[in-house]
Formats: C-alpha cells, sequence, structure tokens
C-alpha cells in the first residue's frame, strides 16, 4: 500500500525526506533561540523604562529593515544557494545573541543599545525568512508539501511553546537576561549546523541581473493574483490590528500580577493552540472549501482576542490565547501552501521576500502599533479595539476579495 493509500503514513509523509527533517531540526533551534530572547528582551526593556511605548519601538526596529531591503534580499534569495544563505542568517543571529549577551554581562541599561541590536536583528531577517521559506519546495515533492507546511508549523509553534517558556523560567530563576541571551546563541550555533547538512535537490536556477524590473517581479505577480493578494493582505492587516504580543510584559506585570514565568506561559499559549492545530491539519488537511475556513478562523481570531483583553485571569487569558494560536493557524497553512505551490521556483525568493514583509508588517508593525494604542488609551482598551479592527478587515475582505469565499483546498 502506498503512503497516498495509508492515512497514518500520508500524515507523515513529509517526514520520509531527511533533508526535510534537517530543516526542521535547525527550524526548531532557531525558533526556539528567537523566542526565548524575545522574552529576555521584552522583559529587560520594560525593567528599564515601565513604558509600552518601549516595547512597540522594540517591534519597529525589527521591522523596518525588512521594510527597506525586502527587495535587495528576494533578488539575493534567487540568486543564490538558499541552504548557505540560511545558514548565514543562523550564524548572523548567533551573532546578534552575542552582543546582546555582552551588553548584559557589562550591566549596560540604556534601551539605545538594545534597539541597536534589535535593527541588527531586523537585517537578518529580512533574508531569512525568504530564504527559509523558498527552499522548503527543493526539499519534498510537491504532492507531499501541504504536508510539510503543516509540519512546519508544527513544529514551528511547538519551538514558540518552549522557547517563551524556557526564556521566562531561566529570566526568573537566574535573576537576568544574561543566561537567556547565551542560550539563545548557542541554540543559533546549532540551527546552522543543522541546515548545513542539508542538501537541496534543484537544478541551478539563472542568475538574473539585479535590474529595478527583476526586483519588482514579486510585487508585479502577486498583485496579478488576487488570490494570494487577498490571503497574505488579510493576514496583514487582521495581525496588524488583533495581535497583542507586544504588550504581554504590561498585561503580565500590572493586569494578572504574575513575573517573568507567567509572561512565559503566556508567550507560549498560542503557540500550544497553534500546534495542536497544526496536527489536527496534518492528519485532518483542508479538503474543500479552504478559503472560506481561513476567513472565519481569522474572524475568530478577533473574538478570541477581545475576550483575552477583558480577562484578569492567568488561566482564562492562556485559554484564549490557545484558541488565537488555534485560529490563526488555518490562515496561516491556507496562504503558505497557495503561496508557494502557486509560485514558480525561479521567483520563490521575491515572492516569499514580499510575503515576509507582510508577515512583519503584522508582526513587528503590529507591536509597535500595540504600543501606540496602548500609550493613548491604555492596555486593555489597545488589545480589545484591536480584536475589534480585525472583526472589520474581515469584513472588508470577504466583500472586496470574493476570490477568498471561493478559494478550495490548494493541496
Amino acid at each position: 500500500m502506498s503512503v497516498a493509500e495509508k492515512p497514518g503514513l500520508a500524515a507523515r509523509a513529509a517526514l520520509t525526506h531527511p533533508n526535510f527533517t534537517r530543516y526542521l531540526t535547525a527550524r526548531l533551534f532557531i525558533v526556539l533561540s528567537l523566542e526565548m530572547q524575545s522574552v529576555a528582551v521584552g522583559w529587560q526593556v520594560y525593567e528599564i523604562t515601565k513604558r509600552p511605548l518601549d516595547l512597540g519601538l522594540v517591534g519597529l526596529a525589527q521591522f523596518l529593515p525588512g521594510l527597506l531591503l525586502f527587495l535587495i534580499a528576494g533578488h539575493t534569495v534567487d540568486r543564490v544557494n538558499r541552504r548557505s544563505l540560511l545558514a548565514l542568517c543562523q550564524g548572523g543571529f548567533s551573532v546578534c545573541s552575542a552582543l546582546l549577551l555582552t551588553l548584559a554581562l557589562r550591566g549596560i541599561h540604556s534601551v539605545s543599545f538594545i534597539y541597536a541590536v534589535t535593527i541588527l536583528l531586523g537585517i537578518v531577517r529580512s533574508f531569512n525568512g525568504p530564504a527559509g521559506q523558498a527552499l522548503v519546495p527543493q526539499l519534498v515533492p510537491k504532492e507531499h508539501f501541504p504536508n510539510a507546511v503543516a509540519w512546519g508549523a508544527t513544529v514551528f509553534h511547538g519551538a514558540t511553546i518552549l522557547g517563551p517558556t524556557i526564556g521566562g523560567l531561566t529570566y526568573g530563576f537566574f535573576g537576568g537576561p544574561a543566561p537567556v541571551y547565551a542560550t539563545a546563541m548557542v541554540s543559533a550555533l546549532f540551527a546552522m549546523v543543522s541546515t548545513l547538512r542539508i542538501k537541496s535537490l534543484v537544478a541551478p536556477r539563472s542568475k538574473e541581473p539585479a535590474t529595478l524590473n527583476t526586483l519588482l517581479a514579486g510585487l508585479r505577480f502577486i498583485w496579478r493574483q488576487k488570490l494570494i493578494l487577498g490571503s497574505i493582505s488579510l493576514d496583514l492587516f487582521a495581525m496588524l490590528l488583533g495581535g497583542a504580543v507586544a504588550l504581554m510584559p504590561v498585561i503580565a506585570r500590572e493586569i494578572l500580577h504574575t513575573g517573568p514565568w507567567g509572561l512565559g506561559v503566556l508567550r507560549s499559549s498560542p503557540g500550544v493552540g497553534a500546534a495542536a492545530m497544526a496536527v489536527v491539519l496534518a492528519y485532518r488537511p483542508l479538503r474543500r472549501r479552504s478559503g472560506t475556513a481561513m476567513l472565519w478562523c481569522v474572524a475568530a481570531f478577533g473574538v478570541f482576542t477581545i475576550l483575552f483583553g477583558i480577562s484578569h485571569s492567568l488561566p482564562l487569558s492562556c485559554i484564549m490565547l490557545f484558541l488565537v494560536g488555534a485560529s490563526d493557524m488555518v490562515s496561516v497553512m491556507v496562504r503558505s501552501t497557495l503561496i508557494q505551490l502557486g509560485t514558480p521556483d525561479e521567483m520563490r525568493g521575491r515572492v516569499s521576500s514580499v510575503n515576509m514583509l507582510f508577515i512583519g508588517a503584522s508582526n513587528e508593525l503590529g507591536q509597535f502599533e500595540s504600543g501606540i494604542t496602548a500609550h493613548w488609551f491604555g492596555t486593555v482598551p489597545a488589545v480589545i479595539l484591536g480584536g475589534i479592527g480585525t472583526l472589520i478587515v474581515i469584513v472588508v475582505w470577504t466583500l472586496g476579495f470574493p476570490e477568498l469565499r471561493k478559494a478550495e483546498s490548494p493541496a
């Protein structure tokens, strides 16, 4: 009986490819590194300034390099060896962790230096994201790609569960961020080693000259593909308004009255929900009406964000964040499969770079938006208004992109 004929084997089809499992190992270590580091940076910055706005500025510092470099990053990914570029980026993350470690050991408490390192992190991320996304279709056959997306998401969100928890507990146990940064540095090095063991099986691509026409090719492709445009722009605006991650240090301290360990649990909760949903989708993939399912789940994301905003209980807040992560996972699955399978290999870097810019805008710029609205209106109103904004976006996109309602499973 073939893999396709055995449901259990079909659900693990992508894991039968050694290069893909090496990629997953690297992904696990690099996300662990970035997530535990993110908790430490957030807690350290808030301890220094006591201002939510400064947490938003951390997100802005990571987003701006991607905005400036996304065209160059996408073109680079389509010209060079993607595995080597990804390994180089993971080495760059390790260097950034080493810089944060140095600042902590020297007792430097200036947020300006921390912002400088987060800008370097943003530069590395602008190349890392497109390289990783464009590499995966080279590691598995086309028919196994949706399954690869599911397992990639499972590992990613498993790391977002462990990373914040490890970061928060380590910060609290040792009473400072230095051990967190040291662990993040070593984890990034493990990721680089695993990536260097990957052997991507793909024919060499033609190296187009870096002209304005080739740099803009990814933007033009997405503009013509309305289904892809609708899905990634929906994620941009819904998550931009509905993200509350940047405010979690404030919520943990001022509303839920917990410490770094509680912040770690909060940060992990969306990952638990997303990982659980990813496993469900690996075994029971969307067969039809995937676009409609995505729209309903993004709406649920907004509702659960509002409920998280009004919660004053740590267990209830964790449950709401679990549901936030689970509902977001459906959108991630549908969007990722649409983009990678609908894009020619020679353009995947440029298209992935645009997609990563949108993701960066929804995440890092969303942190800045959350910091600003919290500064203006207060933390709880900022979260609630963000959830309401997500619901408004859903209505507008449902009417403006009928292709989303009609989309069937791309698997």
